[in-house]
């Protein structure tokens, strides 16, 4: 295979296993992309199975759809984020699914097309929407946002230790005339950080790059929007699987499946469970699952992946106090 389709989906046989894919089930891929996933999981359907493909970048629904055009008959696409996972399973009238997936953050063809301002390594104008529909771009929050807020968004979403310096330098920059493009933004930082931050290994822009692109695309809050909504769409004995790349993504996948899997939130003190919750997944396994050194090898990329997974559980009949 060669070009777009050469592409290799992190942790793809493990998303497969995980999913534990019935030939006449129903499935979601919540980040179609390049629909790599997708595609192992069509393959494995018979026609009475369906696969639900959501993006929220109407490009890769387009290029997805060529790839994924042999399963066409079991496919439905639709063009949204999935942090409105209610609302577009209720738009495709699937009340229901044995299996989702969701592989969070950028995808390789955003960030491999220098034109949409994902790369510091590329010139581009400041865009990094995932959704070019959406009205706010990395342009906004760099040339408009308060100082203060720039700093909050490098320090927060960007973990950024220098983000006070940098939000400082860009004010002092776009002040004198807008930074226009994704090298004249890496400058600018480059010019805020001391001489050995600079010798790192990591670019000196990435962790910047990463702060204003979440924020554009509000990305955490999508993150908690589709996991509350994702577990109460499972079927009992159904999946979900959730690849993030950075720790406060996977702070997030942890924490509502965790308090997924707890059930009673009861105090330690009470002798009985009088909240009535009970647990609604099981984390299967309890650890989150990571490439294995020939993924590495192959894929830089997939260097910081963890794989989440849990099985929806039957609810158990409710014991009379």
């Amino acid at each position: 295979m060669t070009g777009a389709y050469a592409h290799r989906p992190v942790l793809l046989e493990e998303c497969i296993e995980a999913l534990h894919i019935k030939p006449d089930g129903v499935y979601i891929d919540g980040t179609l992309g390049r629909g790599g996933h997708s595609e192992q999981i069509a393959r494995r359907l018979s026609d009475r199975g369906r696969l639900i493909c959501i993006d929220r970048d109407s490009q890769a629904l387009e290029e997805a759809g060529v790839r994924l055009a042999p399963w066409k008959d079991r496919i439905t696409f639709l063009h949204g984020n999935f942090g409105d996972l209610d609302a577009l399973l209720e738009q495709a009238g699937v009340p229901g699914a044995d299996g989702m997936l969701f592989d969070l953050g950028v995808s390789s063809p955003q960030l491999d097309d220098p034109d949409r301002g994902f790369s510091y390594m590329h010139d581009a104008p400041l865009d990094m929407r995932m959704d070019r529909e959406d009205s706010l771009t990395a342009w906004t929050v760099v040339n408009q946002w308060p100082r203060e807020e720039l700093r909050r968004v490098l320090s927060q979403y960007g973990e950024e230790r220098y983000a006070g310096p940098i939000a400082a330098a860009i004010e002092r920059a776009r002040e004198k005339a807008p930074i226009e493009t994704t090298l004249e933004l890496v400058e600018v930082i480059r010019s805020a950080m001391p001489a050995a931050a600079l010798r790192e290994k990591q670019h000196p822009a990435k962790r910047s790059f990463q702060g204003i692109r979440i924020a554009v695309n509000d990305e955490l809050t999508a993150i908690s929007r589709m996991m509350q909504a994702a577990i109460p769409r499972l079927n009992p004995g159904g999946y979900l699987a959730v690849i993030s790349f950075h720790s406060l993504e996977d702070r997030i996948v942890k924490s509502e499946l965790a308090a997924a899997a707890k059930g009673c939130d009861c105090p330690p003190s009470f002798p009985v469970c009088v909240c009535g919750k009970q647990p609604q997944v099981k984390l299967t396994p309890r650890k989150p699952i990571l490439p294995s050194p020939q993924e590495l090898a192959e894929n830089p990329r997939a260097r910081s992946a963890k794989l989440r997974v849990a099985e929806k559980l039957e609810p158990k009949p409710k014991k009379d106090l």
